[in-house]
């Protein structure tokens, strides 16, 4: 079976590139579809307090029966947690729900920077880290603002910053500086939202050209950029296509002209830190 590579945090501990999300999938669903997601060869699922489905993932890893440290689980702190001691109650919720006695990489879900509480919630994770309940730690949807203020603060620095990235937003910038200071990047919504990319003419011919579906080459050029990268779906067909993606190679010309596709703001489709 063709496995994901991995991708090596600043802290040592390595990431499956590809992993399998579960945004807007129901408790039931995720119970239902996570196996297959495994089944198909991923090992790395990605979800969130606010997602309301980590009771229903915590019910698929255990009827997966597979060894814990062959599956990479993500989740996250909901806005409405932030703060020191909300989001020591928040994690020790999702480790019940997921069934598990330790995380491999916990995110604060978004900066909040008028709320001011990212911080605490960063010294909460950075706590529970040291205690061995959270492997790494990581953010979501930061801007470089966000990531010098936790650093300055506590002066730990986030193995990974989870962002909107697909062809019609690229995040050059923001990818520059994560990569300046060993940040790796995940790409949530990597096949954008209905915003038009895998039927963009671009998209299309190379597909053609390969043999493969626009998922894949969207999925192949992202992976290629040297993201991680969760994409979603509940359909089995997808979901072993998806995986398949690691197969597909494009040449540096066709990660070029998908790259160029970005619309800087405009290609936005998610909200705004």
């Amino acid at each position: 079976m063709t496995s994901s590579p991995t991708l090596t945090f600043h802290d040592g501990r390595s990431i499956p590139q590809l992993g399998f999300g579960v945004w807007q999938v129901e408790n039931d669903v995720a119970a239902e579809v996570v196996p297959k997601a495994l089944l198909a060869g991923y090992r790395h699922i990605d979800t969130a307090r606010a997602y309301g489905n980590e009771e229903g993932v915590g019910r698929a890893l255990k009827a997966a029966s597979l060894p814990r440290d062959e599956v990479f689980v993500t989740s996250k702190v909901p806005n409405e947690a932030q703060g020191y001691e909300s989001t020591l109650r928040s994690v020790e919720a999702s480790l019940a729900d997921l069934g598990l006695e330790e995380l491999d990489l916990h995110l604060i879900h978004w900066p909040r920077p008028t709320e001011g509480l990212a911080v605490d919630t960063w010294k909460a994770l950075a706590h529970l880290h040291e205690q061995g309940y959270i492997r790494s730690i990581g953010v979501s949807n930061f801007r470089v603002e966000d990531l010098e203020l936790v650093e300055a603060e506590t002066g730990v620095r986030p193995v990974l910053n989870q962002i909107e990235l697909h062809p019609y937003f690229t995040q050059p910038e923001l990818r520059e500086y994560h990569a300046s200071k060993g940040i790796l990047t995940e790409s949530w919504s990597p096949l954008g939202q209905g915003g038009g990319e895998l039927e963009d003419p671009v998209v299309t011919r190379i597909a053609e050209s390969h043999g493969a579906t626009p998922a894949q080459v969207v999925i192949a050029w992202n992976l290629a950029l040297g993201n991680v990268v969760i994409p979603k779906s509940v359909t089995p067909e997808r979901i072993i296509s998806n995986f398949a993606s690691l197969e597909l190679e494009l040449s540096t010309d066709e990660v070029q002209a998908i790259s160029a596709l970005h619309k800087g703001e405009e290609g936005r489709l998610g909200g705004r830190p």
